[in-house]
C-alpha cells in the first residue's frame, strides 16, 4: 500500500485550494438552513478542468480516479465548498463512466463534465435496503419509492436511483422533469441542499440501466456506495482538518488570567485529542481509497474509514466548539460553518453503529467462507 500522493493529487489538491479559497463563500457564509449551491464555485472548478481531470481518460477525462478526486474533495472539505463533487463526480459521473453506454456518455457525462448538469445518488444508509422499487406492468418497467434527505437533489437535473428488481439490484438514471418524479427540498443541519425524492410508478427502460451493456453481474449500487462513503469521509477530513487548524490558532490568542487557553492543561489534552482523531480519519481514508482503486476490495476498510469520520467528527466538532467558549455556538461565526459540516458529515450514509454493523457482517461473512 503507497500512502504517498502523486504528483496529479497535489496539484489538483493545491489548484482546487487556491479556487475555493477565493469564493466568497468563506467571507460570507450562506443564512444557515439556506443555499447550498455555489454556482460561480462549480463554474470556476469546470472552468480550470478539476471535473473533467478527475475523470478516466476512457471517457475524454484526465485520466484520473478515486486517489484524485478525495484529494480534491479534502480542500473542499477545508473550505466547506456547497458543491455537488463528492455525489456529481466521485459518485454518479463516475459510475456512468464505468458502467454508462456511450448514449449515456453523450446525454449525461459529457455536460457534467462542462458544467451544465448537475447528478446526484439515492442512497440508503449502510445496512439499509433500497429506498425504490421497480415492477413490470402492461407499460413497462416502473420504479416506484421514496428517499429522504439526498444530497444536493434539490439542485440536481438526474438522479441515480437504486431500485430493488424481480432479478436483483439495479441502478437507474432518471431525469428530475420526468413524469412521476417529485423532488421537495429539505432543509438539513447546515444548509439546503437535500431533497425528498418520490417516484411514483416512474417508467424507465434499459436505455435508464446502469450496466445494461457489461457483461457479468455487477453489484453497481454497491460500487456506489463504496466510492460515496470513502468520498465523504475525504470531504470529513477536510472539514476536520480545518477545523482543528482554527481551534489551535484561537487557543494560541485567546486570553484569560493573563494567560493563553492553549497553554492550560486541559486545553492541550483536548487538542491533543482531536488531533489524534484527525489522523486517524487521514490513515483509514487513503487506506481505504487505495483499496478501492486498486481493486483490493475495500468494504470492510471504506466501514472503518466511516466509522472514524463519524466518530471523530463528532469528537473534534465539539472540541472545536468548547475551545472557542461562547463564540463556538455563534451561527454567524465561521466555527460554526465547520461544525454544522462535520455533524453532517458523521451521519450522511450512516453514523458509527451502522459502520460497526456493516463492518461486523463483513468479517462475520470472511470467517466462515
Amino acid at each position: 500500500m503507497d500512502f504517498a500522493f502523486t504528483e496529479a493529487q497535489r496539484d489538483l489538491a493545491g489548484l482546487t485550494r487556491k479556487i475555493a479559497s477565493a469564493s466568497p463563500v468563506g467571507e460570507q457564509p450562506e443564512r444557515h438552513g439556506t443555499g447550498g449551491f455555489d454556482r460561480a464555485l462549480w463554474t470556476d472548478l469546470t472552468r480550470a478542468g478539476i471535473l473533467d481531470a478527475a475523470l478516466p481518460s476512457a471517457v475524454g477525462g484526465g485520466g484520473f480516479g478515486l486517489l484524485e478526486q478525495c484529494s480534491v474533495l479534502v480542500e473542499l472539505g477545508r473550505a466547506v465548498a456547497p458543491v455537488p463533487f463528492a455525489q456529481t463526480v466521485t459518485m454518479a459521473a463516475a459510475a456512468l463512466a464505468e458502467f454508462g453506454t456511450s448514449e449515456q456518455w453523450e446525454r449525461w457525462l459529457v455536460p457534467v463534465t462542462r458544467g451544465e448538469r448537475v447528478l446526484t445518488v439515492a442512497l440508503p444508509d449502510a445496512g439499509d435496503p433500497p429506498g425504490f422499487s421497480a415492477h413490470r406492468s402492461e407499460h413497462g418497467l416502473r420504479l416506484s419509492g421514496a428517499q429522504t434527505a439526498v444530497g444536493f437533489a434539490a439542485f440536481a437535473d438526474g438522479l441515480l436511483i437504486p431500485a430493488r428488481t424481480a432479478q436483483a439490484d439495479a441502478v437507474f438514471l432518471v431525469e428530475r422533469d420526468r413524469a412521476g418524479v417529485s423532488v421537495r427540498e429539505q432543509q438539513v443541519v447546515d444548509r439546503a441542499d437535500a431533497a425528498l425524492v418520490e417516484l411514483t410508478d416512474v417508467t424507465v427502460t434499459d436505455a435508464d440501466r446502469l450496466g445494461a451493456n457489461v457483461p457479468g453481474t455487477v453489484d453497481i449500487a454497491e460500487w456506489l456506495r463504496l466510492r460515496g462513503t470513502v468520498g465523504l469521509v475525504a470531504q470529513q477530513l477536510g472539514v476536520l482538518e480545518r477545523a482543528l487548524e482554527l481551534t489551535a490558532e484561537y487557543a494560541r490568542e485567546r486570553r484569560q488570567f493573563d494567560q493563553v487557553i492553549g497553554a492550560f492543561q486541559a486545553v492541550r489534552q483536548r487538542l491533543a485529542d482531536a488531533y489524534t482523531d484527525v489522523e486517524a480519519v487521514r490513515l483509514t481514508l487513503w487506506q481505504a481509497a487505495w483499496c478501492l482503486a486498486e481493486g483490493q476490495g475495500g468494504a470492510e476498510e471504506a466501514a472503518t474509514a466511516k466509522f472514524w469520520a463519524a466518530e471523530a467528527g463528532h469528537r473534534v466538532a465539539h472540541t472545536a466548539v468548547h475551545v472557542h467558549g461562547g463564540v463556538g455556538i455563534d451561527v454567524d461565526h465561521q466555527l460554526h460553518r465547520y461544525f454544522a459540516a462535520a455533524k453532517r458529515g458523521e451521519f450522511a450514509l450512516g453514523g458509527a453503529t451502522a459502520q460497526l454493523r456493516s463492518l461486523g457482517a463483513l468479517l462475520a461473512e470472511a470467517a466462515t467462507a
